[in-house]
């Protein structure tokens, strides 16, 4: 598994990534001569978890890590988990059970990732395909909201995901996209046996030449005034729906 590092900037955030990750940091930079209580604070706590800190210049600070690092930087690595499409084909292969993956069409919100992320890991999903372009980046913030599912399921950024798509149903896997002017319920979708589930992007859910791909098109029935969910809640309702059908078979 490869390991990737960034740099993780800002006083909160190397303050989140020192109590949830602190194994994972491989040094801290300070700017030198700053001397606020937030930054002691966070210095007291570098030390508390055994790590050494280097206390830089604005300008080396600036070169090294760039942004807005309100004078303290972290660099860490992390596990990354991702995979190409040659991992998923084998993975498929090799599976003694029915699969089931989890395809997000361009999700550009981290937080959204993150949660998606966390939900697939407790359906018990195989693996999640994302679009390489236009889809939020595996940072700090979708790490953060994935609670550690982002070093655990399985993540594969595909160029071409109608190409992906058409792979999948070749392998005998039903496609099952989510559209909310479908009339077909997701609870009255059969979701047993090889399934690969399409959520849509925040704002325009799945674009045409996806939506044309699926085999079967599925809504979650809304009983209020509002007309759709969040993409990461609707993937958590539709995942666990596929999951209950799976377990009582």
């Amino acid at each position: 598994m490869a390991v990737n590092e960034q740099w993780v900037m800002g006083i909160h955030a190397v303050t989140e990534l020192l109590h949830q990750y602190p194994d994972q940091i491989k040094k801290v930079l300070v700017l030198s001569g700053r001397t606020d209580s937030r930054l002691t604070t966070l210095m007291a706590l570098v030390e508390s978890v055994g790590l050494q800190i280097e206390q830089v210049d604005r300008k080396t600070l600036d070169k090294q890590v760039g942004g807005s690092h309100q004078g303290v930087a972290a660099l860490c690595s992390f596990q990354d988990n991702s995979h190409d499409e040659k991992f998923l084909w084998s993975l498929l292969d090799s599976m003694d059970h029915d699969p089931l993956i989890l395809v997000l069409d361009e999700i550009t919100d981290p937080h959204n990732l993150g949660a998606c992320l966390r939900t697939a890991d407790a359906a018990g999903v195989d693996a999640v395909v994302i679009t390489k372009n236009r889809s939020a980046p595996l940072n700090m913030t979708v790490r953060k909201v994935a609670s550690g599912a982002a070093e655990t399921v399985t993540l594969v950024p595909v160029t071409n995901l109608s190409r992906t798509i058409k792979a999948m149903q070749k392998r005998g896997i039903w496609v099952v996209g989510t559209a909310g002017e479908a009339p077909k319920s997701i609870h009255s979708q059969d979701l047993t046996g090889p399934l690969a589930l399409i959520m849509g992007s925040e704002g325009k859910g799945m674009r045409r030449l996806t939506r044309e791909d699926c085999d079967f098109l599925v809504s979650i029935p809304m009983a209020g005034s509002l007309s759709s969910l969040n993409v990461s809640v609707a993937t958590g309702v539709c995942l666990f729906e596929a999951m209950r059908q799976r377990l009582s078979l």
